[in-house]
């Protein structure tokens, strides 16, 4: 989602050096506008002062300017340390005096969409609000992974089921699990290691009744072969997650399913993107007020949001 910021910021001039976690790296260097990528060594968690600030020491007198994204006290602190002159971001978590040009951080309830959220840290007016976020990988490099991977270009689905965010983002998985079984090619099922457990309850059902039909390499592949996964897939079913807007990014056939988040906030900018979402749904009753409700576990311990939301229904808009 930071990508159409990337975008504008290079066509302006500007050269670019993104720093990143390992885990999100392989995000931007399939963005052709970023020069390079420094991955932080900062583990998950805690503020970490030293190694900030041996990084920082590194760094000073390198850059102009340092765009900061996330809303974190910790990610501003970088840029500050290394006496980077004019540092940029929103105002959160007591930045005032990490940050050199403050935007005013909107409430959550009145945030418009994350790439204009993010884009606006140009300079950017809202009209960039539908800007199409786009990836960008040489098809030589694709295909050598999907070899790797025993796979064929557009003969096979794939299922990105996680959701690091909570339980209230995740369809459930005897709906992905039924879906499976109704497709006419076999499914891919991608996520990190956490969503291994997650994946093979989708998988075991489906391979039990067909064999083969679900292949499960969820935590087995590099984000840069999960990349080349998606962007070679028939189509993409997923939550709202990373990888619905990785699809989003390469132009993939999607259908993207939301329960306590909003597409309005974090849609899949892609026209081939079918989006799920009973909120918006006037046949469906009663109605969802409940939703969006952002929280991590349904609050009311139903979870109508996705359940109700069916495979037939996902099936139809494949």
């Amino acid at each position: 989602m930071t990508e159409p910021l990337m975008r504008r910021l290079a066509a302006r001039g500007e050269q670019l050096t993104v720093g990143a976690l390992p885990w999100v790296a392989p995000v931007y260097r399939a963005m052709p506008q970023v020069s390079a990528v420094i991955e932080f060594p900062f583990a998950h968690g805690g503020l970490q002062f030293s190694a900030r600030r041996r990084l920082a020491s590194a760094m000073e007198g390198e850059f102009d300017i340092a765009y900061v994204c996330p809303n974190s006290l910790k990610s501003a602190l970088l840029p500050f340390l290394a006496s980077i002159p004019k540092r940029v971001g929103y105002l959160g978590e007591a930045r005032i005096g990490l940050l050199s040009h403050r935007l005013k951080n909107p409430p959550k309830t009145k945030r418009p969409p994350m790439v204009a959220f993010y884009s606006a840290l140009s300079g950017a007016t809202s009209e960039l609000a539908n800007d199409t976020p786009q990836l960008h990988f040489d098809a030589a490099d694709v295909e050598h992974a999907l070899g790797s991977m025993g796979l064929v270009r557009g003969r096979y689905y794939v299922f990105a089921p996680g959701a690091e965010f909570g339980t209230a983002k995740r369809w459930p998985a005897a709906h992905f699990s039924e879906l499976a079984l109704q497709l006419d090619l076999p499914v891919v099922l991608l996520g990190s290691g956490k969503e291994l457990a997650l994946c093979e309850e989708i998988a075991a059902p489906v391979n039990q009744a067909q064999a083969g039909q679900c292949l499960n390499l969820a935590g087995k592949t590099s984000l840069a072969h999960a990349f080349s996964a998606i962007a070679a897939a028939k189509a993409v079913i997923s939550n709202d997650s990373g990888l619905m807007h990785v699809a989003a990014a390469f132009g993939v056939p999607q259908v993207a399913i939301f329960g306590s988040s909003s597409p309005l906030h974090t849609p899949p900018l892609n026209g081939h993107a079918q989006v799920l979402w009973l909120k918006n749904d006037p046949a469906y009753q009663p109605a969802l007020d409940c939703a969006p409700c952002f929280e991590r576990t349904c609050p009311l311990g139903h979870t109508r949001c996705l359940n109700d939301v069916t495979p037939a229904k996902v099936l139809s808009l494949l």
